[in-house]
């Protein structure tokens, strides 16, 4: 029945398709740039797109272009309509007092519990804490549907608060949840008896952490049902600095896997083939539940069907991605969906370039490039590429294709059927796991090559599609790859000088970059303070601030070194992410004073960074820009705290910048003893805004135009206090914070400074 109806669809479409007239890779590339120009809007897309629709024309006249016209008129519409209810439904703010979580969803880390759940037909991301160990131990053993009545604070979602920075609202966007649910108190749990096929995904995660130990029951879940839990979390940093996460990410491997076993026994059992063909669309549908109807699975469901109808090669990647536009609307919004579907799409272009190649030499030249043809999306996304990922891609692609994925299912089939447990294979996830951390220490760290601009970015991939298309001409081949070499390594070197304070929350952390990398300071790093006591079931493995604010921005600029960096003083917020940034960033050298050497616990944690240390002393200069950065304090050994702060002053570009870490009005005013003509356009205020910094008579000497106050938002101080702030006002000094406008750059534009904010 299904296969016939597929088979009167694809008859239907084939008439339709007479009309159009238009090849459907054409159609799907139209589509594509229409589809991204209403979504991520943008001059140059819309340029771009006006290029390819005159090209087109050219080639294929204007009676084509006509109906071509009418198919994306259509699609724009449709595009269109999304984008304004998400307009529409992000404007919505309705309170939340009930709430259905999503099962498959629940994370539990220590205290902290996380989930999406539903409320009056929206979605919610949804937070709580837990306020007792029996409360911690339901969630994460909940299997059952279950109703919520709660006091909650819905808010909408942070948006990036540093330049390339991760935007969590966005982010929620492209899974349409629109708003934030913190959770207050629980009332009432009321279970509904619902089932869903979330539920029954639920069940199968859980059962394999109930039944298997870690880490095989992680790989279990990761590799079986897409989800990767806390538990993994240290190791799933390996995975990531050694390029090969993508391993655990759902598609052709699992699907190819799941529907060859679904096909080979009914066949053998007799059945009809068209009978299996039709009964492989519920399966698909089943098996996209249990994975969480992640963008790749269903791209390659979707695929191995078309196949099985017929349709082959560009032909069926280009009706697949025509269908996910209409199932999954949002699907290039996400790094995930993009670079699954580029995948597919260079994988169906090339596939037969390789067929009269030997077996081995036939994987390598497809590893290479399917690596080389998504590195424009790896850079835009993570800044960064991992050489060895494509021989550890090729080894270990293999090892989970043909071993770890067939042998988790039968062992989990094995244990759900008859009880059987055999817990002696983890050993070979423990061997695995130890051999993956001695590699990682012993390759090389990623090449970080820095964010692509938007134009250097479309550039890659007209290159990169070109490329493709003209692979069997050897010349041109080499010609582009060497392009995109060029165009990839542009993104290292910044054309222009630039100064960013980082918004790390509540700390200090200050970029200071001079054009093509030439020279790089950061003065401090940035770190959290943790005040709370915790008992061990509240314990939960928390990100450091540097490892989701500073060392983005630092790789997003295509920094893999730096030259400087001068630690002010001792406080954790101001030290802490130092070993953190060590293990992503090399640091040539660490500028530390005199008084902060007089701390065993800093001068332990020194002693590991193997870096060289310099003691500051007054007078030592760091060169920059067009001049240099000078030490002007301490004056004398100190005790390393806020008053012993490592003080630098730099005239660049006839702009005077002072940096005063956490210095208060005592240290303040010996500086001004020692340079009583000091003279200050550009202040990054002292500790943070305090009262107990940036005094009446310190900015009345200094005079600075414009203060930079490097705080936390929401902070536990309330930081910049009010006495400060009026101070600045006094004086009409110009404040930029970070608390409310994100992180703060200047930019060297012609013979002068622009500052740019992020909000």
């Amino acid at each position: 029945m299904y296969l016939d109806l597929g088979r009167s669809r694809l008859k239907s479409l084939k008439g339709v398709w007479q009309w159009i007239d238009i090849p459907a890779v054409f159609l799907a590339y139209f589509c594509v740039i229409c589809y991204l120009t209403v979504f991520r809007f943008s001059y140059l897309l819309l340029i771009y797109l006006l290029i390819s629709s005159l090209c087109f024309i050219w080639h294929n006249g204007g009676p084509a272009c006509f109906r071509l016209c009418l198919i994306l008129l259509a699609f724009v519409s449709i595009c269109l309509t999304i984008r304004l209810k998400e307009v529409a439904d992000f404007a919505r703010d309705l309170p939340v007092t009930e709430i259905t979580p999503r099962l498959d969803t629940i994370q539990v880390k220590g205290d902290q519990i996380s989930f999406r759940g539903s409320s009056r037909g929206q979605t919610y991301q949804v937070y709580y804490q837990a306020k007792t160990e029996q409360e911690q131990q339901y969630f994460t053993k909940l299997d059952k549907s279950i109703l919520l009545t709660i006091s909650a604070s819905v808010e909408k979602a942070e948006t990036n608060r540093n330049f390339n920075g991760f935007n969590y609202q966005n982010y929620l966007k492209t899974q349409n949840i629109y708003r934030v649910v913190t959770i207050d108190s629980i009332s009432q749990i009321r279970e509904t008896g619902k089932w869903d096929i979330g539920r029954v995904r639920r069940k199968a995660m859980l059962f394999c952490q109930t039944m298997f130990p870690d880490p095989m029951a992680s790989y279990m879940t990761g590799l079986l049902f897409g989800h990767l839990g806390a538990s993994f979390d240290e190791m799933r940093a390996s995975y990531s600095n050694l390029g090969i996460l993508h391993l655990f990410s759902l598609s052709g491997m699992q699907v190819s896997f799941f529907i060859h076993l679904f096909r080979k026994n009914l066949l053998r059992l007799g059945i009809r083939r068209d009978w299996v063909t039709g009964m492989q669309l519920p399966l698909s549908y089943i098996y996209a539940g249990l994975s969480g109807f992640s963008v790749s699975v269903v791209r390659a469901l979707l695929q191995k069907m078309l196949t099985h109808l017929g349709v082959r090669s560009v032909d069926n990647f280009s009706l697949t991605l025509l269908i996910l536009f209409v199932v999954m609307p949002k699907l290039l919004l996400t790094t995930g969906g993009a670079l699954s579907v580029f995948f597919a799409f260079v994988i169906s272009m090339l596939g037969g370039s390789f067929a009269s190649l030997p077996s081995c030499q036939r994987k390598i030249s497809t590893t290479l490039t399917l690596t080389g043809a998504i590195l424009p999306v790896l850079l835009l996304s993570f800044y960064s590429f991992q050489p060895f990922s494509i021989l550890l891609t090729g080894v270990l692609g293999g090892l989970f294709a043909t071993v770890l994925v067939p042998g988790l299912f039968l062992l989990f089939l094995l244990s759900l059927i008859t009880g059987i447990v055999i817990k002696e294979f983890n050993y070979l996830f423990v061997y695995m796991e130890v051999l993956l951390r001695w590699l990682e220490n012993l390759i090389t760290r990623p090449l970080i090559l820095g964010r692509p601009s938007p134009g250097i970015f479309l550039g890659m991939l007209i290159m990169t599609g070109i490329l493709i298309d003209s692979w069997r001409h050897r010349k041109i081949r080499y010609l582009l790859i060497v392009s995109l070499f060029l165009m990839s390594i542009s993104t290292k070197f910044p054309l222009t000088e630039s100064i960013t304070i980082v918004d790390i929350g509540q700390g200090d952390s200050i970029l200071l970059q001079d054009r093509l990398n030439q020279q790089t300071v950061l003065i401090d790093t940035g770190g959290k303070v943790d005040f709370i006591k915790r008992q061990k079931w509240q314990d939960r493995q928390t990100r450091p601030n540097a490892a989701s604010t500073l060392i983005p921005y630092l790789k997003s600029r295509g920094i893999s070194q730096l030259d400087t960096v001068v630690i002010t003083h001792t406080d954790a917020d101001h030290v802490g992410d130092l070993m953190v940034l060590l293990s992503e960033i090399k640091i040539k050298k660490i500028m530390v004073s005199e008084g902060s050497m007089t701390n065993p616990n800093f001068v332990a944690r020194l002693s590991q960074t193997k870096s060289d240390i310099q003691v500051a002393q007054v007078g030592d200069r760091l060169k920059l820009f067009d001049s240099y950065l000078e030490v002007i304090y301490p004056l004398t050994q100190g005790d390393g705290k806020n008053n012993d702060s490592i003080v630098l002053y730099g005239t660049f570009f006839q702009t005077a910048f002072l940096f005063t870490g956490d210095l208060e009005a005592a240290g303040e005013a010996a500086l001004l003893a020692n340079y009583p003509t000091l003279k200050v356009d550009v202040l990054k205020v002292g500790h943070h805004g305090s009262k107990t910094s940036s005094s009446d008579a310190f900015i009345k000497k200094i005079r600075p135009k414009i203060g930079l106050i490097s705080c936390g938002k929401n902070n536990r101080y309330q930081h910049p206090n009010q006495e400060t702030l009026d101070v600045f006002k006094k004086y009409q000094v110009q404040i930029y914070r970070t608390d409310l406008q994100g992180a703060v750059k200047f930019e060297k534009k012609g013979k002068s400074w622009h500052i740019r904010t992020v909000k």
